[in-house]
């Protein structure tokens, strides 16, 4: 692991492999990097190199609550600094969830740093968008509101994050609830107001646009709906889509959430699946 100074904020990261095309994966929710190690080991085996990290906020980077945009926004603008940081000025850039949102930004806002794309359990629909505004957002303005930043920081999330970096929790106290809130409520109108988009984070227009070759992989949960990834893919103008690296669901039989042990279970299918296609577009 190593630490980079990425626009004034600590953030953790890790390069897996040597030589080759550079990938940049994120994973879901705010959680930290390291669910991603076994499949960039496998990539990294056929050839590329893979840029890991902790984004802001998650993990054992730095805490900073600032309205520079939306979160995913940040996050994106974040990993295209920290890659010209490591040399990687061209990246395939990918990752499941809240990191497909990070990636399918990060084309839109860095077209000229952006190789392909790596998609899986892409999310979209109302559903998804409301129930994760407040998981993300809604749930932590109110801890503030009833408990200020000693309950943001006794949070499950920020727990963690304080004990992977102790002086996290200086951050957070150094706040002021109603400058936490205000950025906590900008961020969740943002989020809401990709209810009705096709992806949370880009219009049709926005995908139509990307113009890189792109692979997207569907989920098969009520979050991340397999419709979601098959309109992504028949926007994007060069993708391919796979509906079959896990139990593959119709919409109105879906599962209640994502199933870690499953996705675990189908590595070794998406690392072929991505391996492949990657030797495709790259001859």
């Amino acid at each position: 692991m190593s630490e980079a100074l990425v626009r004034g904020v600590p953030i953790n990261y890790e390069v897996i492999g040597e030589r080759g095309s550079w990938l940049a994966f994120t994973p879901g929710s705010r959680r930290p990097y390291d669910e991603l190690v076994g499949l960039s080991r496998d990539l990294a085996a056929r050839g590329h190199r893979v840029l890991l990290h902790d984004r802001r906020n998650c993990g054992r980077s730095g805490v900073a609550i600032e309205e520079l945009g939306s979160e995913h926004e940040v996050w994106a603008d974040d990993l295209h600094e920290l890659g010209r940081q490591v040399g990687a000025s061209e990246m395939y850039v990918g990752g499941s969830s809240a990191g497909a949102r990070l990636a399918l930004l990060f084309a839109m806002r860095h077209p000229k740093a952006t190789k392909g794309l790596l998609l899986w359990r892409v999310t979209g629909g109302s559903t998804a968008t409301h129930e994760l505004a407040e998981a993300y957002y809604g749930s932590f303005v109110k801890l503030a509101r009833s408990g200020g930043m000693e309950a943001v920081a006794s949070s499950e999330h920020f727990r963690a994050c304080i004990a992977a970096r102790p002086q996290n929790r200086d951050k957070l106290m150094a706040m002021m609830p109603a400058q936490f809130i205000r950025v906590m409520e900008s961020w969740r109108e943002k989020f809401v107001a990709a209810a009705n988009l096709p992806v949370i984070g880009a219009t049709e227009a926005d995908l139509r646009a990307i113009r890189v070759p792109a692979c997207i992989i569907a989920g098969n949960d009520r979050i991340h709906i397999p419709s979601t990834a098959r309109k992504v893919a028949s926007l994007i103008p060069n993708a391919e889509f796979h509906d079959d690296v896990v139990e593959k669901r119709a919409d109105d039989n879906l599962k209640p959430e994502w199933d870690p042990k499953e996705w675990k279970a189908a590595e070794p299918r998406m690392a072929r699946i991505l391996g492949d296609f990657l030797e495709r577009v790259e001859r």
